[in-house]
């Protein structure tokens, strides 16, 4: 065994990084490396890696390459306090001897991307993704990405790292459903919650297992709390809970015009011609043939558009996107104004003492989606405003209750 007095040597050799002292007492101790244990049960190389001493790691690696396998009393390898620090070069090292350590975890059930990611090591954390990208999508403790650990201690460099590599994991949740948008509100994390908004990563607002979004627990009323609020809001009226239910009525409404439509072109108002050379034909082709064009125009769009909002739905097209939702919306709409725009023609004809102009039926129907469509974009920001004003009274009375 060796002397106590030669331990100390070594270990002060690979703490303040004299190689040649370090060379030295391995000459004169060929097995230190071999049976050599300092406190927390840590080898002559963690030492080294500790103090970030290059020259000592590169050597004891090219005498003893297994003694970076071996793990300390926190059952943390060498990658594990490598990643804990800023030293690259160090980490190339060991992934070149061991590149199995990725997967390893210590006693906090993290393994060395987890650590990199945690404490804000971007490079040595690029430098392993590098290899493998598998390990960063392990769960750490209670199902926590490396993304959430990022957003946990507030290392926004490395959560850049991890987004650019593994854009899918921004919306994974933890055992407690909770995305990274509710740890940064939870945490106070604006900057973390702008980046994640205007990164575009996001397609909306998911809920925790309690059943709320991360907008609906921006905790107060400060500037910070408002700007959190501003961000959440842009995504919010694409939350993944309105979306089928929206799809759904959608559905039943545009199945329902497609029947009207077709209904109304094989029996038109006014019947058929039941007898004759225009047996089979629609009366009022003859007696109004103008007016009867703009109604088979305008059951034809309403017919198509229906159609075409059917095939949009049945492909499962993927309906968080705003360009589908967008495409849908407008045909669905088209699809409406267009029946609205029948149904004004054939009461014209049934009672055209009653009924205006073609013309003025368009304009009637025009007039009053874009009365409704006006409706709609005012409500979420009339309402956000509403909410707004009663929490400044709420504040300035100093009232527990809701006015």
């Amino acid at each position: 065994m060796a002397g106590e007095g030669a331990q100390k040597q070594l270990y002060d050799a690979a703490r303040i990084g004299d190689l040649t002292a370090f060379q030295q007492l391995l000459q004169r101790n060929q097995h230190f490396l071999d049976v050599v244990s300092f406190p927390c049960l840590k080898n002559v190389l963690h030492i080294a890696i500790k103090q970030g001493k290059e020259s000592i790691v590169e050597e004891v690696l090219k005498i003893d390459p297994e003694l970076a396998l071996d793990v300390d009393s926190n059952n943390s390898s060498s990658l594990h306090i490598a990643a804990a620090k800023r030293n690259v070069e160090i980490t190339k090292r060991l992934l070149s001897v061991a590149p199995e350590m990725c997967w390893w975890r210590d006693r906090h059930d993290m393994n060395p991307i987890h650590l990199a990611a945690m404490k804000g090591n971007e490079e040595v954390l690029k430098e392993m993704l590098q290899l493998d990208l598998a390990p960063a999508r392990e769960r750490a403790h209670r199902g926590q990405t490396a993304l959430h650990l990022c957003v946990k201690h507030c290392q926004i460099e490395t959560l850049k790292v991890l987004v650019e590599k593994m854009g899918d994991l921004v919306e994974a949740k933890d055992d407690d459903g909770e995305t990274l948008l509710h740890l940064a509100v939870r945490s106070n994390r604006l900057e973390i919650v702008r980046y994640l908004v205007e990164s575009n990563k996001i397609k909306r607002l998911e809920t925790d297992s309690t059943g709320k979004t991360a907008l609906s627990i921006v905790p107060g009323d400060t500037s910070r709390d408002f700007e959190m609020r501003r961000l959440l809001s842009s995504i919010s009226s694409l939350s993944a809970e309105r979306l089928p239910k929206m799809t759904d009525i959608t559905m039943v409404v545009v199945v329902l015009i497609a029947t009207m439509a077709f209904q109304a072109a094989v029996s038109p108002p006014g019947g058929l011609w039941q007898d004759g050379t225009s047996s089979g034909k629609a009366v009022m082709a003859t007696t109004h043939p103008r007016i009867y064009k703009h109604f088979i125009r305008a059951t034809t769009t309403a017919f198509i558009s229906s159609v075409f909002t059917i095939f949009l739905i049945s492909t499962g097209a993927p309906q968080e996107e705003l360009f589908f939702l967008a495409i849908a919306t407008y045909s669905m709409w088209v699809s409406i104004t267009s029946i609205g725009v029948s149904y004004g023609i054939s009461l014209m004809m049934t009672d055209p003492m009653e009924t205006k102009s073609v013309g003025q039926i368009v304009a009637i129907v025009v007039s009053s989606f874009f009365i409704v469509f006006i409706l709609l974009f005012a409500y979420y920001p009339i309402r956000s405003l509403f909410q707004r004003v009663r929490k400044i009274f709420k504040r300035f009375f100093n009232d527990h209750y809701w006015l």
